[in-house]
């Protein structure tokens, strides 16, 4: 009896005290929580780009006098329900991260705690996509639905990537004029998903085959707008790359701010191809992807000029680290790149193994 009440008192905290994790499964729960998170932002799209947006014409219920679609709703009934059925996945996928990083040991609290945002943002932007039909579709609450939507997206990708490494106080890998420039770039990005909204909440696709108010903006001009905040968030990744290349940086964050690069260019390219086409549905929908791939992209590059060390390897079954982890840990010194005026310091890796940061060394 003692240990069933502990269950229905506190079942996460049961569970954390009988099974220990391997850092596989919890890095597997993390990933899961983000791949949910973008197919939630996607199928969110299709039901806008589809006109299903008021498939379910209430909420919480899906009309009236039923809690799910019928036959007679048609297809915008199907696909809007299916979307809200969608939400208990994406919730599975938020409540095996939470239990897998809860159960890791040793017990990682910051880590625990980003898993249990994610679910805090799940209920929210299910009050806030109710709110958005009960409006009929306003586009500003659209607009927050999706932003919403982003900043769980930022917490999944935050989780997966923590949970991929340790739990040491930070150390920077590259120096402050260089980490400045990344901050600078992780807002315009932020800022360009942000006016992306605008021209969503401008453009064609009001997400109803009714009449849907739509922001009182020239969407062309709007768009022109996004265009010109894509150009300098490219500009800005061009140039943090050449900067880690001239100073030597570690491999890692010029690996990310590449990969950043190919995902804005061929974002770019879909984006003028979508215009110049008139805003095809399938298009703007790959672009939609497209965006939350970006920001996953920044968020890597964010977090990948600093290093807190490898994971803890607590739980049973736990195999080699992968070559990755392996080739940035003998690759990537562990001070500091010292980039303000273009000359560079890094600490050097004697006998096979790492050599700490030397004294003298600045962030």
């Amino acid at each position: 009896m003692p240990k069933l009440l502990e269950l229905v008192r506190n079942p996460i905290a049961y569970v954390a005290a009988r099974w220990t994790p391997s850092q596989r499964i919890v890095q597997r729960a993390a990933l899961a929580a983000l791949l949910m998170s973008v197919f939630i932002i996607v199928t969110g799209g299709a039901v806008r780009l589809t006109s299903s947006g008021l498939g379910c014409e209430t909420w919480p219920k899906c009309s009236s006098d039923s809690l799910y679609a019928t036959s007679e709703m048609g297809v915008h009934g199907a696909i809007e329900f299916g979307n809200r059925m969608l939400t208990y996945v994406l919730s599975a996928a938020v409540g095996w991260a939470i239990v897998a990083s809860r159960a890791a040991k040793p017990r990682r609290r910051g880590l625990s705690r980003l898993a249990w945002s994610q679910f805090w943002l799940v209920m929210g932007n299910a009050v806030i996509g109710g709110v958005t039909v009960l409006t009929e579709l306003n586009p500003y609450t659209v607009a927050g639905h999706f932003m919403l939507a982003i900043g769980l997206l930022t917490v999944t990708t935050l989780t997966w990537l923590r949970a991929r490494e340790g739990d040491e106080k930070p150390r920077p890998l590259v120096g402050k004029r260089v980490k400045q420039l990344v901050q600078v770039l992780t807002v315009l990005t932020a800022a360009l998903v942000a006016a992306g909204t605008v021209v969503t909440g401008a453009g064609p696709h009001a997400g109803d085959s009714s009449a849907v108010p739509r922001m009182p903006v020239d969407w062309r001009t709007v768009a022109q707008v996004h265009a010109d905040l894509a150009w300098l968030v490219v500009a800005l990744t061009l140039a943090l790359w050449l900067v880690l290349r001239a100073v030597d940086a570690p491999a890692r964050p010029c690996r990310r701010t590449r990969d950043l690069m190919i995902v804005l260019l061929a974002q770019g390219l879909l984006g003028y191809v979508q215009y110049f086409t008139e805003l095809p549905e399938v298009l703007v929908g790959t672009h939609l992807l497209g965006a939350a791939l970006v920001w996953v992209a920044v968020l890597r590059v964010l977090l990948s000029v600093r290093e807190r060390g490898t994971p803890p390897h607590g739980g049973p079954a736990d195999s080699a680290p992968s070559a990755e982890s392996t080739e940035e840990r003998t690759a990537q010194p562990h001070s500091p790149v010292t980039a303000s005026t273009g000359g560079s310091a890094g600490g050097s890796a004697g006998g096979g193994q790492d050599q700490p940061a030397p004294a003298s060394s600045k962030p």
